[in-house]
């Protein structure tokens, strides 16, 4: 998380969005600095925060969830920044999203899956990710489609002329620029059940081509139901198990 006393704002990191990249510029250009931790939830600031500094502009990113799954994917497959083998990287990986990455890595290097076979394996219920709890709130929101433009436009929102373009960071290794090219006529039916109620609620939409596309309210319901029970484990349960 990033925050600026002279310009008034909190950066809230979501990972694989784009914010390494931002939170580096902003830290170098921007006047921000660290607090809390990297991907500290907006929920975590507002029992620090002081009453002024609940007042500064927010904002933070989302990404098309179709993009984000092929990306993690890459990243289990070119063990990126050795984040899955590094001893240092493994002692930060604890509790139980982190043995969830674990495994989906043992997976990945064992198996040697196509993205179709792990994505089958690994995606099963409706997709959603800690975005969930404020975002809907926040001042503005970064799409990483359009992560310069939008960052442009949150620092003149903010009041900051933007310096220059928004470098970039941390890319995945090997993943082909188009994304959609990974999800195979046989998975894309599933594709829409998984992220159909994200997508719809992030206003992204299904490629064309992939035919119709209905939210039933079966599917819209089992979000629902999953997503309380993660909204619990990211607002209270993260940083204990």
């Amino acid at each position: 998380m990033i925050i600026s006393h002279t310009h008034k704002y909190v950066f809230v990191a979501l990972p694989q969005t784009g914010s390494t990249a931002i939170s580096h510029e902003l830290r170098q250009q921007y006047g921000g600095e660290k607090i809390l931790f990297k991907h500290a939830t907006y929920e975590n600031f507002l029992k620090i925060a002081t009453p002024e500094e609940k007042e500064y502009f927010v904002f933070s990113c989302v990404r098309n969830p179709l993009d984000y799954a092929v990306s993690q994917y890459f990243k289990y497959v070119t063990d990126h920044k050795h984040k899955y083998t590094d001893p240092d990287n493994l002692k930060r990986l604890r509790g139980i999203v982190a043995q969830m990455y674990r495994q989906r890595f043992e997976f990945v290097r064992q198996q040697q899956p196509t993205f179709p076979a792990y994505f089958k394996r690994y995606y099963r219920t409706p997709y959603s990710n800690w975005s969930s709890l404020s975002h809907k709130k926040f001042d503005f929101i970064i799409r990483f489609e359009r992560l310069q433009q939008d960052f442009a436009e949150a620092l003149q929102r903010i009041g900051i002329e933007p310096v220059r373009p928004l470098p970039r960071t941390n890319p995945t290794r090997q993943k082909s620029q188009n994304f959609l090219s990974y999800y195979t006529p046989d998975i894309r039916e599933h594709a829409k059940w998984v992220f159909g109620p994200y997508m719809k609620q992030w206003g992204y939409e299904f490629p064309p081509e992939w035919g119709e596309t209905r939210i039933s309210s079966w599917n819209q319901l089992q979000f629902d139901f999953f997503n309380a029970f993660r909204i619990v484990y990211w607002k209270y349960l993260r940083n204990r198990i």
